[in-house]
């Protein structure tokens, strides 16, 4: 069962909030901005955490927002960080507070992050019951795949102006019930990186292909080839992915092309097979393009890290949530394949990434029928506050 005790906040704490946190979410969803446009959003978050006295730095890396609030006489500080940007998506959802913005909606949560730790923050200013300093992370462009906003906020020194001895985070998480929560240590979520592959051949006469070299023919061998990384060089013990999601050659039925494209994701959980993906692709389309008389040029572009749990940080947090929800409601993440640009975070100080259940019947994220679960809210807000006096508390 959950703990009773009345020291750190309960979930119960929120109730009386829950309006007050859909109003919040419901408004965020309803005006969403893409990567790097997260103007109105960061003066809407700064303003309410200024409002609860917290001491807020603006424009951080882009439209970042720091919020620190410092109460007693400890030295330790926690960082807790919720993302704001939403996704260039049509909204399908036929929600009454649906996007108001053509083309752009909140179609992974980020709505809800914002809205969890912000009702956290509230709680937090209003009874202080913790003693140190609580650092409060709104990040922007999360969903930018490279040059992202946790980078920009760690070159403009996120940590060397706003001292923190562990960064948390979380993500919602589609297909466990609302207001479960789901951890894991070490890694959680994958390296993300994508590759354009472009064919040179000899374009001709459909009639006469052996007068070409065809790019279409080459590139068809090379993803049969690519597929096989995986399966047959990849120790079967670790995951891996490598798909490749599309093929463009040509115009005209009657002609081949110069070139063929193609472009591929490629996803890992270790930095060795990380590095041997990298290295298997680049020789095999060298190989496969030579054997057939062409060349290849790569475009090897390498995003988001792998997300990193540090095992004392996360055994912490996921005992805080068996307190909290109760040990019945806290279930062990399984691999993750999406990326996040959390890992930058987690390579500068020891922390841990969470789920937070969105309902077993939620959308999948990034389609045009998400929506943030509120069912979740009190329960999301209820966790940042009891882990941030839990953790001030040590």
């Amino acid at each position: 069962m959950p703990s009773q005790d009345n020291l750190y906040a309960r979930v119960s704490d929120f109730e009386a909030m829950e309006a007050d946190l859909k109003a919040t979410r419901h408004h965020l969803h309803a005006h969403p901005e893409l990567s790097f446009e997260e103007a109105e959003t960061a003066r809407y978050v700064a303003d309410k955490l200024e409002g609860w006295g917290y001491d807020v730095t603006r424009s951080v890396g882009g439209h970042g927002v720091v919020a620190v609030l410092k109460n007693g006489t400890g030295t330790r500080s926690i960082g807790i960080r919720a993302d704001m940007d939403a996704l260039p998506i049509e909204e399908e959802t036929g929600v009454a507070y649906a996007s108001t913005v053509p083309g752009k909606m909140h179609a992974c949560g980020h709505d809800g992050h914002t809205t969890v730790l912000l009702g956290a923050a509230e709680y937090l200013a209003e009874t202080r019951r913790f003693n140190g300093t609580v650092t409060l992370i709104f990040q922007p462009a999360e969903e930018a795949g490279k040059v992202s906003g946790a980078q920009k906020m760690i070159a403009d020194g996120l940590f060397d102006r706003f001292p923190i001895d562990a960064i948390f985070g979380l993500h919602n998480h589609p297909g466990m019930p609302a207001g479960t929560l789901l951890t894991r240590p070490g890694p959680i979520m994958a390296a993300g990186d994508t590759v354009r592959i472009t064919i040179i051949g000899k374009g001709g006469h459909a009639s006469r292909p052996h007068l070409t070299v065809d790019p279409v023919l080459i590139a068809c061998n090379l993803v049969m080839t690519l597929q096989s990384i995986v399966s047959r060089n990849v120790d079967p013990t670790q995951t891996a992915v490598v798909t490749v999601s599309t093929i463009h050659a040509g115009e005209a039925s009657n002609v081949i092309a110069n070139t063929a494209k193609i472009a591929m994701s490629v996803r890992s959980f270790d930095p060795a097979i990380r590095s041997f993906l990298e290295e298997r692709i680049r020789k095999l389309t060298a190989s496969v393009a030579e054997g057939h008389g062409a060349t290849a040029e790569i475009d090897y572009e390498h995003g988001y890290p792998v997300v990193v749990n540090s095992e004392k940080e996360t055994a912490f947090a996921q005992a805080v949530a068996e307190e909290l929800v109760g040990a019945e409601n806290v279930a062990t993440c399984p691999l993750l394949p999406g990326s996040e640009d959390f890992s930058y975070f987690l390579q500068h100080r020891p922390g841990s990434f969470l789920r937070l259940g969105n309902g077993k019947d939620s959308a999948i994220l990034h389609s045009s029928g998400y929506d943030f679960n509120d069912g979740s809210l009190t329960t999301g807000a209820a966790m940042w506050a009891r882990l941030a006096e839990r953790y001030l508390d040590q």
